[in-house]
């Protein structure tokens, strides 16, 4: 494996991205890594997973830093655009098979370029929620409230505090009154789990995307789709996200032994990736992009 800089521009960014390369001279297919929320770095565990497996079996693989956290779509979607453009003019890249793997808050990102780009030929996406953000939040936070051993009655308390907080992003809820009810909570044994701030932002509309709705999206896509799930989800119902996937050209694959993460024992390293998944996305990838 060989690996060179890749300057790429978007609308109103200039970045730059790590390309990993087969050995030879190509033209070789390729794939885009897309960042989950809670890491924009290009060092992520799963980046570096896909880097270490895929260049040997004659895949380049192409990572980046996302521009910062809590990034609109659309803009992190420009971004991955300007990442596949730039590759699509590489002579040692075959622009008929560059592809988006995309992980959790990615996997809303890589169909969103996947209906904007004819470059894009595939996609693999880990964890790909069909549910928008505020409901996959609100399914998320009550599903850990009660791993963690809260009564119904907490955990529905905690629901209720994070539809106010969800209504006042909104501009539905004044602030001051949702603002009360945080002060109310936050000595509650749940309120870490709520992921609700503490102190408002002092105005609505802090969070644009929580209202995104995918299934459309994903409707539209008409390329191939590698879809992995685990057994069990800590941020997502799984057999939604599935039925918003119905459609032709979909393939879908359930880890035993994994949750969000398609990783064993709920650890987050490459150590723990699951060995079902590594095999499987080999397999796939080199069906799609035989020339």
């Amino acid at each position: 494996m060989r690996s060179e800089r890749l300057d790429a521009a978007s609308a109103d960014r200039t970045f730059t991205a790590k390309l990993s390369l087969p050995q030879g001279a190509g033209p070789f297919p390729a794939i885009v890594g897309v960042h989950p929320a809670d890491d924009g770095s290009r060092d992520h565990y799963l980046f570096r997973h896909l880097e270490s497996i895929l260049p040997p079996a004659g895949i380049a693989v192409v990572r980046f830093d996302r521009r910062g956290d809590n990034v609109p779509l659309n803009d992190q979607a420009r971004d991955v655009e300007a990442v596949v453009e730039t590759l699509a003019a590489r002579p040692d890249i075959d622009r008929d098979h560059i592809g988006l793997w995309g992980f959790s808050q990615g996997a809303w990102v890589a169909p969103l370029v996947a209906t904007r780009s004819d470059r894009v030929a595939f996609l693999v996406l880990v964890a790909s929620t069909g549910v928008s953000p505020a409901a996959q939040m609100r399914y998320g936070t009550a599903k850990q409230a009660r791993a963690f051993g809260h009564t119904e009655p907490q955990v529905q308390a905690l629901i209720d505090l994070r539809s106010a907080f969800e209504e006042y992003a909104r501009g539905r809820r004044p602030r001051a009154e949702v603002q009360t009810l945080v002060d109310a909570a936050r000595d509650e044994p749940w309120f870490p789990r709520a992921w609700v701030r503490a102190e408002l932002p002092a105005n609505p509309g802090f969070w644009p995307d929580m209202d995104f709705e995918p299934a459309p999206v994903f409707a539209r896509v008409k390329i191939p789709v590698l879809l992995f799930y685990g057994e069990d989800d800590e941020w997502q119902p799984i057999e939604a996200s599935i039925a918003a996937w119905k459609g032709p050209g979909r393939t879908i694959n359930r880890l035993r032994g994994t949750a969000h993460a398609p990783t064993l024992r709920g650890e987050r390293d490459l150590l723990s990736v699951s060995p079902d998944y590594t095999d499987s996305l080999v397999a796939w990838l080199r069906k799609v992009t035989a020339r």
